[in-house]
């Protein structure tokens, strides 16, 4: 599948700071610590409706985090798929009576111009569920033959499904106790009422072909692949287990990633996954989670035909800390529109403070655990002692720049 255009990113000057994360399942903020290649794997969406600024938030968070890594000196391999077969896209293009393949090529088409448009470094590798049935395939037939899997009792459709128990650490990413599990995997795509299956919580790995549904001919029998395999063998065939960041958002802790990380330890009897699980908090708008069910959604592409300018939209999203929920409002898009003004009148002074020590806070708060919002008051406080003229250094306003576009991703 087709990415999007590619970010330079210009040399900061100074010393870089090495990265340090919440992980999920530690409960803890870790520093990561990648080799001379960066991995990371990132959740994409599913392509049923535009980009809305749930995405925007999960996917600039793990932007930082490519960012950082480079300014490190690291390479980066950074992965990313899309679920271009899955329930939600078919229900929307029988509802809207769209074919559910050009649907999706549609919408994401339209996430890839609102990333580039968002300036985020792209994927080395953006990969479709429907390009990667092959590969699904073969993981889910070596689970079906160690026993990780099996097929539901039920002689008119034997879908396959993963025990639970089949690695012994099921619930160590999430932490979740039994009740939080059941509540999240029935809300979030799971049937645990399926009839034929051993656990309720068992997920589905391969639904066998249904009359009007689309499927895919292979050594499983006729069927199309379930939601969380798709990560795991999309994630692994290309980054190897063990790899550096698992990210998404919060949604996504229990069941998909829970899931996503048993069905390879599983298939690799190894463990873990990933070294970090690193979690995004969720956009909401008048005090509810922004969703599509809610059909409270405010769209990337929506504020791009309105005028509005990427980097008040990084800004804007980067003025809460990303693991935290937070609300979108109106008066916060117009507190970044004039954060925004305010630094590029700043670094278009011919003189300005020196640069090296607001570029070390920068790097500093990003590299705590991505603290975008003291990362944004340390450029304002260099910003308002420019415009009041207490500077003498003509080479500070290009240093700042650099750093912000560098590191932020926004232009100034």
């Amino acid at each position: 599948m087709q990415t999007w255009s590619s970010v330079t990113l210009p040399r900061v000057p100074g010393t870089p700071r090495p990265l340090r994360l919440y992980d999920t399942s530690a409960g803890q903020v870790r520093p990561t610590a990648p080799g001379e290649t960066a991995r990371m794997y990132v959740c994409g969406i599913t392509p049923y409706d535009a980009t809305h600024l749930g995405h925007a938030a999960t996917y600039l968070a793990f932007d930082l985090v490519n960012r950082l890594w480079r300014d490190n000196g690291h390479d980066v391999h950074y992965v990313q798929n899309v679920t271009d077969i899955d329930e939600p896209l078919l229900e929307r293009a029988q509802r809207d009576q769209d074919d559910w393949i050009v649907l999706g090529l549609r919408e994401t088409a339209l996430f890839r111009e609102d990333m580039e448009a968002l300036r985020v470094v792209p994927p080395r590798e953006f990969v479709g569920a429907v390009e990667a049935v092959p590969e699904i395939v073969e993981v889910i037939a070596k689970l079906l033959a160690s026993g990780a899997a099996y097929r539901a009792d039920d002689a008119e459709y034997p879908d396959i499904y993963f025990d639970r128990a089949a690695t012994g650490r099921f619930g160590y990413e999430s932490n979740y106790d039994a009740d939080t599990m059941a509540k999240f995997f029935a809300e979030r795509g799971g049937d645990p009422d399926r009839a034929g299956k051993r656990d309720p919580l068992d997920a589905l790995l391969w639904r066998m072909a249904r009359p009007g549904e689309p499927s895919w001919e292979s050594e499983l029998g006729a069927g199309r692949p379930g939601w969380h395999i798709e990560c795991s063998a999309i994630a692994v065939n290309r980054l190897g287990l063990g790899f550096d960041v698992q990210g998404g958002g919060s949604d996504l802790i229990f069941p998909h990633h829970e899931y996503s990380a048993a069905h390879a330890e599983a298939l690799a009897d190894s463990h873990p996954f990933a070294r970090h699980y690193v979690h995004a908090g969720m956009i909401g708008l008048d005090g509810e989670k922004m969703s599509k069910s809610r059909g409270n959604l405010v769209f990337v592409s929506r504020l791009r035909a309105d005028g509005v300018d990427a980097g008040a939209i990084r800004l804007a999203l980067f003025a809460g800390h990303y693991r935290e929920d937070r609300a979108w409002t109106q008066d916060l898009l117009t507190a970044a529109e004039h954060r925004l003004a305010r630094w590029r009148e700043a670094v278009a002074l011919t003189t300005a403070p020196p640069a090296e020590d607001v570029i070390g806070r920068l790097r500093d708060h990003l590299a705590d655990d991505l603290d975008t919002p003291r990362a944004l008051a340390a450029i304002d406080g260099w910003a308002e002692e420019a415009l009041r003229g207490n500077g003498t250094d003509a080479d500070a306003p290009g240093l700042v720049r650099t750093a912000v576009d560098a590191l932020l991703g926004i232009e100034l």
